[in-house]
């Protein structure tokens, strides 16, 4: 097992590596060898970003391949992400997508459409941080100018999909 994870890029000092041990353990050669195939396919990797995004986050072998395709599909075909982008980011791909990938992109979108937010900022800073982080830095800033921005993000949490966020 501990080649097979070297072999997957995951070095042993690595703070990941145990994971990656942990991500293999009782698969068959075989088995990794198919989703390594499957997560080149689905997200139009290369053999090196695939060995990048196993570096970073090994779980993603424990996915399943429906929750990998939607992702996939959320990511690169709607949001028009990049591969290399989300190889290098591949903790976005642990992420729920109802209850914190989609409405956090919302709320990015939206602050991003009327100028509260600067170009610079990207969809990952937003994903990455802990819920009460990204209320602080997201909405808290926008009471004024976006007041309905904690209720639309709310909802979009629980699944109900807004057409627009709201300024009034």
């Amino acid at each position: 097992m501990v080649v097979c994870v070297e072999g997957l890029g995951v070095p042993r000092r690595s703070g990941m590596f145990g994971h990656a041990l942990n991500a293999v353990t009782f698969v068959s050669e075989e088995k990794i060898a198919a989703k390594l195939e499957h997560l080149k396919k689905t997200f139009r990797w290369s053999d090196a970003e695939v060995r990048i995004a196993i570096s970073k986050a090994p779980m993603v072998l424990n996915r399943a391949k429906e929750f990998l395709q939607r992702k996939s599909e959320f990511l690169i075909s709607d949001l028009g992400l990049e591969p290399a982008y989300i190889a290098h980011r591949p903790v976005m791909l642990l992420y729920s997508l109802e209850g914190r990938l989609r409405p956090r992109c919302y709320v990015v979108k939206f602050l991003k459409a009327n100028g509260l937010l600067g170009p610079d900022r990207d969809l990952y800073s937003a994903v990455a941080l802990s819920e009460k982080l990204f209320i602080e830095k997201y909405i808290c800033p926008h009471k004024e100018a976006a007041p309905c921005l904690a209720e639309d993000y709310a909802d979009a949490c629980k699944g109900l999909v807004p057409t627009n966020f709201r300024i009034t």
